[in-house]
């Protein structure tokens, strides 16, 4: 298992959005790329990365600002916001960004979808994100009309190579993480599975480490380490550990 740190960028600013509101805007950096270098410092070995512009317009709006992170760290870049055709897909992946994680288009474009997974075979996600059970799109603000459940088979049988989890309500509230969900999702898969969504301290993390044996890849943080209640470098320490045992 391992920890993605997360870098929001919106208006070329690295922020945290609360529960995925547009307007609900924290902004922790003016620099993205020196928090990435940050993380990377701290010893992560991906990084996670979503254009908030990107993802509320529906157009990538920071791909400059991306390519330059991308040439400025060592490590792997996942990319999500925006990308709901195949130029842009391209066009991040010559940018540098390692893999792609796609919404909309996968779950209101599955013809796209399976050709964009054919076109780049091994490098596409699926970043699946619930409120209440009911999967959204377009920046979080539309009902897809389903749910995890009946997209799952689908998306898999398109290609997607990981799938990421994202319980909306607990997004940047550091809440804990919406475990029976989470759970529910790894009986259904045998695609690796990230988590985002509520994780807040070291505590989280050792709550869903055991699941680890189904398939949970991995978790996602953004606003836990970049407020201090989780120690990027202390947890990553811990899974270490872990591993060694």
């Amino acid at each position: 298992m391992n920890i993605f740190p997360a870098v929001d960028i919106k208006g070329g600013q690295c922020v945290r959005l609360r529960q995925g509101v547009e307007d609900a805007v924290t902004v922790f950096s003016e620099d993205p790329v020196t928090e990435a270098l940050r993380w990377q410092d701290m010893g992560a070995r991906w990084l996670h990365v979503i254009d908030l512009d990107g993802a509320f317009s529906g157009k990538p709006r920071n791909m400059e600002l991306i390519r330059d992170l991308c040439a400025r760290i060592s490590i792997p870049v996942q990319l999500g916001g925006g990308i709901r055709d195949l130029p842009v897909a391209a066009a991040y992946l010559e940018a540098g960004v390692t893999r792609l994680i796609i919404g909309t288009m996968a779950l209101e474009e599955p013809g796209l979808f399976r050709d964009l997974c054919a076109a780049f075979p091994g490098r596409i996600g699926v970043s699946l994100d619930a409120r209440n059970g009911r999967l959204k799109t377009r920046g979080w603000v539309e009902d897809a009309g389903k749910t995890v459940a009946e997209v799952v088979p689908e998306l898999e049988g398109a290609g997607t190579s990981f799938f990421i989890y994202t319980d909306i309500s607990r997004d940047g509230m550091q809440s804990g993480v919406n475990v029976p969900a989470l759970e529910a999702l790894l009986d259904l898969t045998d695609r690796p599975v990230l988590i985002a969504g509520g994780i807040s301290t070291l505590d989280d993390i050792r709550a869903v480490y055991p699941l680890s044996r189904k398939g949970l890849a991995g978790v996602i943080t953004g606003k836990a380490i970049y407020a201090g209640s989780l120690n990027l470098r202390e947890a990553l320490d811990w899974l270490e550990k872990q591993a060694a045992s």
